[in-house]
């Protein structure tokens, strides 16, 4: 599939919904839990999710776009969720993610981008020149990819209870 802003919309709009509707109101072992030694549980992808937010696509959109400035990104501080997770409720976050995503939502379509917007380039810290387009295909991807780890570390939690059809289940072995 090709990107198209619209498709990728379709996306972006829904995984608030998706997160609160699966984790929301879940006991709390469910959302602590994780897959061991420096991984993420539940709770701090969330914030991760919040963080980037705050500090990721619609700023780094912003550089991409600006002509007048230097067009490199900041550096992701890839443990910036601890502060947005600190003595919040799992509720909390789930509105606060979905606040943030509605605003950045309203700000990429008052932007109305074009064909030329989305060949715009900005340098990544890491990978260096990198469009526009890349850009937001990222952040799709990337909201499916912590849906999947959401999903996969659940399922992790009664990967010994399930016994033989463990053998079924590619996601958990």
């Amino acid at each position: 599939m090709n990107f198209e802003l619209n498709k990728s919309l379709e996306i972006l709009e829904r995984t608030p919904l998706i997160l609160e509707r699966m984790v929301n109101g879940l006991s709390e072992e469910w959302v602590i839990s994780n897959e061991g030694d420096n991984t993420w549980n539940t709770v701090e992808i969330i914030g991760h999710l919040i963080h980037g937010e705050k500090t990721d696509w619609i700023p780094r959109i912003l550089i991409i776009l600006n002509d007048e400035n230097e067009k490199t990104f900041e550096v992701f501080n890839m443990e910036g969720h601890k502060e947005e997770i600190e003595s919040k409720r799992t509720a909390e976050l789930l509105d606060e993610f979905k606040a943030l995503r509605i605003e950045n939502i309203r700000v990429l379509r008052y932007l109305d981008l074009t064909d030329d917007d989305l060949n715009k380039t900005g340098l990544h810290p890491v990978f260096g020149e990198v469009t526009l387009r890349q850009l937001l295909s990222t952040w799709t991807v990337h909201d499916l990819t912590h849906i999947s780890q959401i999903s996969r570390i659940m399922a992790k939690q009664y990967r010994e209870e399930i016994g033989p059809w463990i053998e079924f289940f590619n996601l958990i072995k």
